[in-house]
């Protein structure tokens, strides 16, 4: 008997344990989710951005949404189903515990989330609208686990207000998850953006080798094969999608083109550029990796004044 008491109440605490942690992967990437559609929907216009494709994708935060919803109400399923039978175990220790913890930080974040809007009014910044949306989203999220566990800690909830409370969160998380590929393309449209991302990257690091090329030689390469010996090794130049080599072309002694083909436009919204001069690969003068869709070719201007050249003494 003692011993089907101790597995009893090592279920139960793992039981509610999983489903606390579940609950928490789900507000983490619900709020994770609406805040890369935010950022990509409502671009904060600064000069200065570090990101390009992948800074935007939702894959992870959906996924986890996917998996973990179900979870959580699979695991509640099982509590309540316990409780029916034993209602002594809704007053179990650990259920108070891990109550009373998911209502602090609930709480805490909706404290956090009024003081943050209220010092950025005090201190006269912008509240611009993904600003906002985000603290709302924060706001809601935080609001709603909080009302749904202190109904449940005064004894208020009951089998009609779960069933709410449940679709209510699965019409959100689904109005969540449909906002996001609407904003930023379908799973195929993700994709394609991130064979783009790799070939601007690729493209980048063939740069620095061109520019490495100059620096140590003097003159620009003919062709890419000049670039095939010695430290110029460990740099795709192959097309991951198409797997057919990109294009290097020298235009001048100091010009050249580097050419890809692109499955999508890109924007100065989510182009990756270099918001410092000494982040740019050394010796280039062009900053910016925006590109249109279809065949495009980047034009790079070595500019030899940047670098180093010993100086030859002088005779009397």
């Amino acid at each position: 008997m003692e011993t089907q008491t101790k597995t009893s109440v090592a279920k139960d605490f793992f039981i509610n344990l999983g489903a606390v942690i579940a609950l928490g992967m789900v507000v983490g990437y619900l709020i994770n989710l609406l805040f890369t559609v935010i950022n990509k929907a409502y671009p904060v216009t600064t000069g200065y951005n570090y990101g390009y494709y992948g800074s935007y994708s939702i894959s992870w935060p959906v996924a986890t949404l996917i998996i973990a919803f179900p979870v959580y109400i699979l695991l509640m399923w099982f509590l309540e189903r316990e409780y029916a039978k034993e209602p002594e175990k809704r007053h179990m220790g650990i259920r108070k515990w891990l109550t009373y913890i998911t209502l602090f930080l609930a709480g805490l974040a909706t404290v956090g989330d009024l003081i943050t809007v209220l010092y950025y009014f005090i201190d006269g910044r912008d509240l611009t609208t993904g600003f906002i949306m985000k603290a709302l989203s924060v706001l809601v999220v935080a609001l709603a686990v909080f009302f749904y566990y202190i109904y449940d800690a005064m004894g208020k909830s009951n089998s009609t207000s779960r069933k709410v409370w449940i679709f209510a969160s699965f019409l959100i998380i689904l109005g969540s998850v449909a906002w996001g590929f609407s904003v930023l393309g379908s799973p195929r449209t993700q994709q394609l953006l991130k064979y783009d991302e790799q070939k601007v990257s690729d493209l980048q690091n063939i740069n620095g080798q061109v520019t490495n090329f100059y620096s140590s030689k003097g003159f620009l390469p003919k062709t890419m094969e000049d670039m095939s010996s010695g430290d110029y090794y460990g740099v795709s130049r192959v097309d991951p999608q198409t797997q057919k080599p990109y294009a290097y072309e020298k235009t001048t002694d100091l010009t050249y083109k580097l050419c890809a083909e692109f499955n999508k436009s890109s924007d100065d919204k989510t182009s990756q550029t270099y918001p410092y001069v000494d982040m740019m690969p050394y010796g280039s003068t062009s900053a910016s990796w925006t590109h249109p869709a279809g065949r495009y070719c980047f034009t790079q201007t070595i500019n030899p004044n940047t670098y180093y050249k010993p100086m030859m003494p002088v005779y009397q």
